[in-house]
């Protein structure tokens, strides 16, 4: 890939994309590339589309100063949502699609958390205000791919490197620590990170301590499914930025287990499995990920199950006995429970026990109890404790006997539970 440093223009082109020249996306484009005012597509999505990997998102800049932005979109019938207008950001939902559309812009104050905007009309210099060199390249409607920044070359040797001075970019937004690890897992090629900006990273770790939970949150989901998130936790743990951010002991053999284990099964990765691996052993481990991370309750919720069932689950329970873990568990909490057990096993990724304990839910759904109050109740069983005692006792012998449908068994389970209890 080569580059002309001088106005940013390059020899590379995305002319014909379909991405770029149908669809939602392209009206959008038109709608604003009119009357002397220019957009363009800028950041992750460019940076996918030539390295060939899929775009989940597409930003716009542009010229247009937020309110005009506004007035020719409600012109063109899109829907305009001010998610970000005091720093220049209106997100145009068209057919349902989600686009931000920012203004171009500088920087006239930060603190670290937030930023103070002027708008402007120069492409250069809105670049220069980007994090990464990779995330800084913008592409117009015809497909011309403009890099003010060098982030051509670091795309293709696979590095991820702050724009101009990285302890200047981090003192501008602490979270950038953060996605530089981030992005080196997702697109660096492992091992370690750009020396200028690990360093930069280690100087400015205070500023995380300013960050919002919920932010610091967003960016360790990400960064623990990314392709090379192992090599990248090692150099965190290492320079101890992982200690930072999550306290506690982070265990790394296991989440490299946990990876292995999960491409074993077939199954897709899973940050909240992950994050157990990497730093759950026991409930005060998950209370202390909720605080520090601000997680979901569903989260907290899964990496306390976690934290108090892996060790009860391994291949010797046997499959009626994991079937039942399942009856009661859920399908979701025993896969939690099978694949953390397998990662902090003695047995490799290819344990035939361990995967087909682990893959059972997918070859056994757990059926609903089959008996209801109405039945006990037909046998003499009067409502109140003694029906809640019938209920559990029936439900318990039924999982025993492999949870059997037919209406003699049934019948039988039921009659036993019936039974008075003897005085």
């Amino acid at each position: 890939m080569t580059s002309e440093r001088s106005n940013g223009t390059t020899t590379r082109s995305l002319a014909g994309a379909a991405w770029l020249t149908a669809g939602a996306l392209a009206r959008l484009l038109d709608v604003l590339n009119r009357d002397g005012e220019e957009a363009r597509v800028v950041g992750g999505a460019v940076r996918n589309a030539l390295i060939d990997v899929p775009i989940h998102e597409v930003d716009v800049a542009t010229t247009a100063v937020p309110d005009e932005v506004v007035r020719r979109v409600k012109a063109a019938g899109f829907k305009p949502v001010p998610t970000g207008i005091e720093h220049g950001t209106v997100t145009v939902v068209i057919d349902k699609h989600p686009f931000e559309v920012t203004t171009l812009r500088k920087d006239v104050e930060t603190d670290g958390r937030h930023a103070t905007v002027a708008f402007g009309r120069d492409w250069k210099t809105d670049a220069e205000r980007r994090d990464f060199t990779i995330n800084a390249m913008s592409v117009t409607r015809d497909g011309a791919v403009f890099d003010y920044t060098g982030g051509l070359d670091d795309l293709e040797a696979r590095r991820v490197r702050f724009i101009g001075d990285p302890h200047k970019r981090i003192e501008e937004d602490y979270l950038r620590i953060l996605r530089f690890f981030r992005f080196h897992a997702a697109y660096g090629p492992g091992g370690h990170p750009d020396a200028d900006g690990l360093a930069a990273c280690i100087a400015g770790r205070a500023g995380l301590d300013r960050l919002s939970r919920e932010r610091l949150r967003m960016e360790m989901m990400k960064l623990l499914v990314a392709p090379h998130a192992l090599p990248t936790l090692i150099v965190m743990v290492d320079a101890g930025l992982a200690l930072r951010i999550l306290g506690g002991v982070n265990y790394l053999a296991a989440f490299e287990n946990m990876a292995k284990v999960e491409a074993a099964s077939g199954l897709d990765v899973d940050p909240v499995r992950r994050l157990g691996a990497l730093a759950v052993t026991v409930a005060e481990d998950a209370q202390r990920l909720f605080e520090r991370l601000r997680l979901t309750n569903n989260e907290y919720e899964r990496l306390t199950s976690m934290a108090e069932g892996w060790r009860r689950i391994t291949p010797a329970v046997g499959e009626q006995g994991a079937r039942a873990l399942i009856y009661r568990l859920g399908e979701q909490a025993f896969t939690d429970h099978a694949l953390l057990g397998w990662a902090r096993s003695q047995s490799g990724a290819h344990d035939k026990a361990w995967l087909g304990l682990a893959t059972l839910p997918r070859r056994w759904s757990a059926p609903v109890f089959p008996l209801k109050a109405a039945d006990f109740i037909a046998r003499g069983v009067a409502k109140g404790p003694a029906l809640g005692i019938a209920l559990r006792a029936a439900e318990a012998e039924w999982i025993v006997q492999g949870f059997p449908d037919g209406s003699e068994a049934l019948a039988r389970i039921a009659d036993a539970a019936a039974k008075p209890l003897p005085a």
